[in-house]
């Protein structure tokens, strides 16, 4: 799934193959960019913020956002697209390689200039360069009666945590992820956890969060409903979170080793 760990080891594959390269073909399959031609231009880098993919070529960037279902795929010429061709959303070329993005949930030329602004109501990114950990805990603090697993998905508070790191880290705190952001204790504590299971994962090709690479056992609780607690061997229980105007999205949890109260 999708999450900053994702997005940033992308762009570690992506830069390599773009990065300094001059763009010798530009396809971009969205109808409100359908005219827009990079082709000629020189990408200065490739680099990720949460979720977010960014490729600047001078004054013009490609932003996309995987969702659910994207991904980029580097291809060599003439190689077959392991996707459906209809699925394509952006090809780029370089000498020697192709870069499509399939399935991207959104994709957009900004001018690079506005970036920044662009991605303003994005918190702190865990694995990015300007990673603020106190910021991330006054920004969730600020709500303190909204539940911490509401609160972690919530990209304006820290960027990059979805589904399975929100699950994930509200094990290793202990605590269930309906508890009120006010009931959870040290907040400092949560962000600083959260960048260390982010980091942990920062080139890896399998995401673990339990330090053990094997089936069955890289996740605590992360679709693991009915399966023992590799802590304290209780069946891991499943269900739903979710608020007004917020979709609800399955939560796992070990009812002995997460506080509910």
């Amino acid at each position: 799934m999708p999450e900053g760990d994702t997005l940033h080891n992308l762009a570690a594959r992506l830069r390599p193959v773009l990065a300094g390269r001059v763009l010798t073909g530009c396809d971009l399959r969205v109808p409100r960019y359908a005219t827009v031609d990079l082709t000629g231009r020189t990408v200065d880098d490739v680099s990720a913020r949460g979720k977010h993919l960014l490729i600047a070529a001078g004054d013009l960037t490609l932003h996309s956002h995987l969702k659910m279902e994207g991904q980029w795929h580097v291809y060599r010429p003439g190689e077959r697209w392991r996707r459906p061709g209809h699925t394509a959303r952006a090809v780029l070329a370089v000498d020697g390689a192709q870069v499509v993005g399939f399935s991207l949930g959104f994709l957009e030329v900004l001018r690079t200039a506005a970036v920044d602004d662009a991605l303003a109501h994005l918190g702190p990114d865990p694995l990015g360069p300007q990673w603020d950990p106190e910021r991330a805990a006054e920004n969730l603090a600020a709500t303190p009666a909204r539940p911490v697993g509401l609160a972690l998905l919530d990209q304006r508070n820290l960027a990059g945590i979805g589904n399975v790191y929100r699950n994930e880290l509200c094990f290793v705190r202990g605590v269930h992820p309906a508890m009120e952001v006010a009931a959870c204790g040290d907040l400092r504590g949560w962000v600083d956890d959260a960048a260390r299971l982010l980091r942990a994962n920062a080139g890896r090709s399998v995401r673990v969060t339990t330090g053990v690479d094997r089936n069955g056992l890289r996740a605590f609780v992360y679709d693991r409903a009915r399966r023992p607690c590799l802590r304290c061997g209780t069946a891991i229980s499943a269900g739903s979170l979710g608020a007004d105007g917020e979709a609800e999205r399955t939560i796992w949890w070990c009812p002995r080793c997460q506080d509910a109260n």
